[in-house]
């Protein structure tokens, strides 16, 4: 840092308090931003930039599908919600080369748990990256990163032709999430990959949260 052998110097953390041997394991975390000073009041000679890391508050997910549903006064929002998970459906069949089968059961025998929606389908199924984007808020399907199939180069938005197999529903990646907690309080995907044996289940529940 260029400080001679002879010149005093402070450590602080942005609120000047300054770090000691006493202190040093309550204050010096990762992440935190510190400053080297030659003592604890010197003014500061240029701006400084902190990265700031945090967590959304779980209502940003939780409450979204309320809002969302809720803001088209006029409307019955449940066809749109069960609309926004059969395009998980509809997405995931797309290239089936045999039948395409989706099914939409409504669940309340309480000896099998909580009463619930349940979307099955045949399709190409997700690995565990592909099923961890899903459950990222507002992470496109253009703009996912890794091995998430539905991102694949060269693709056009079909037209918008009602009741058709090959409409895109869930256009900014925050439908599935919204629905899910529209309709209930938490959600489970499981998928098998084609082709591979690995079963991938996630959960998101408000409960949880």
């Amino acid at each position: 840092f260029g400080i001679a052998t002879d010149e005093n110097f402070v450590i602080t953390t942005t609120n000047r308090k300054e770090i000691t041997e006493d202190n040093f394991r309550d204050l010096v975390q990762d992440g935190v931003t510190l400053y080297l000073l030659q003592s604890i009041d010197q003014m500061l000679l240029l701006a400084t930039k902190e990265r700031i890391d945090f967590l959304p508050h779980y209502d940003t997910l939780v409450k979204s599908g309320m809002y969302e549903y809720y803001a088209s006064e006029g409307q019955n929002p449940l066809p749109f919600a069960l609309a926004e998970l059969i395009d998980n459906s509809l997405s995931a069949t797309s290239r089936n080369t045999g039948i395409r089968s989706i099914q939409i059961k409504l669940l309340f025998d309480d000896s099998q748990g909580k009463p619930a929606v349940a979307v099955i389908d045949n399709g190409r199924g997700m690995t565990s990256k592909q099923l961890n984007n899903w459950a990222v808020y507002r992470l496109s399907k253009f703009t996912r990163q890794g091995d998430f199939e539905s991102d694949h180069s060269g693709y056009v938005r079909p037209l918008p032709i009602p009741r058709s197999l090959n409409s895109d529903i869930s256009y900014f990646g925050v439908g599935g999430k919204q629905a899910v907690f529209f309709v209930g309080q938490s959600a489970r995907m499981i998928s098998k990959p084609a082709g591979l044996q690995d079963v991938h289940e996630l959960v998101l529940s408000k409960e949880d949260f």
